[in-house]
């Protein structure tokens, strides 16, 4: 049986947006494995009752379901160890820790109060009302409110991604000479905000938007073909 891979969608099957459910579709590319991908919306928890839990990306691999992007990516390690490595031996796993925190902190708060509130045009009907209001009780405002001048902010954004920069300007991929985990890991995030935003993140020339292009053509362009807007 083919494994199955169930992503967060919009109103659009085709439109997948989850940074996590990028950075497993990235790593099963990197792997060589394929996934029949299974639209599934925020309202739709009894679809992946199965698994135990309420939250995508969703990994089935014959009989066995994994959930959560880096249980998934270690599942991914431990059972497929003949194809190319995630993170290229114990060290890479363990420094994946600080990446994943670091983009969770720094990325995915940066790009939230950019792009938030333009979910909003993608999501399946079904889906609005869940999105708004626990979303604004997370942030203690509306949408709007939070997302409230971003083309000042977006300055503040692109300064805080200068460890990115300056990482990218030295090498071609956080892995270094070719992308790893790491990469998919930050990746994400900027897969996230091209399939639910047309709101121009990061300045031409800049290295991060390089290295976003490479990844975005990598894999025979998995990410560059997938539904979204342009970067």
């Amino acid at each position: 049986m083919a494994m199955q891979l169930y992503e967060l969608a919009g109103s659009d099957p085709n439109r997948r947006f989850s940074p996590y459910c990028w950075r497993v579709r990235m790593a099963l590319a990197h792997k060589g494995l394929t996934a029949e991908a299974v639209p599934w919306r925020f309202t739709e928890k009894d679809k992946i009752a199965f698994s135990g839990q309420g939250l995508v990306p969703v990994l089935v691999d014959g009989g066995k379901s994994v959930f959560d992007s880096a249980a998934i990516a270690d599942y991914l390690e431990a059972t497929y160890p003949d194809r190319p490595s995630l993170f290229g031996g114990p060290a890479g796993r363990a420094e994946q820790s600080f990446i994943a925190n670091w983009t969770v902190a720094v990325v995915h708060a940066g790009i939230a109060r950019l792009i938030v509130a333009d979910l909003l045009e993608i999501l399946d009907a079904k889906d609005r009302d869940y999105f708004r209001k626990s979303r604004e009780a997370r942030f203690g405002m509306t949408l709007e409110e939070f997302q409230r001048g971003r083309e000042e902010r977006v300055v503040g954004f692109r300064e805080s991604l200068a460890p990115l920069r300056l990482t990218l300007e030295k090498q071609a991929y956080l892995g270094g000479a070719a992308p790893n985990y790491a990469d998919y890991t930050v990746f994400g995030a900027f897969m996230w905000a091209r399939g639910v935003s047309p709101f121009k993140l990061l300045a031409d020339g800049d290295p991060v938007a390089a290295w976003r292009g490479r990844l975005l053509d990598a894999f025979d362009g998995i990410a560059a073909k997938a539904t979204g807007f342009p970067v």
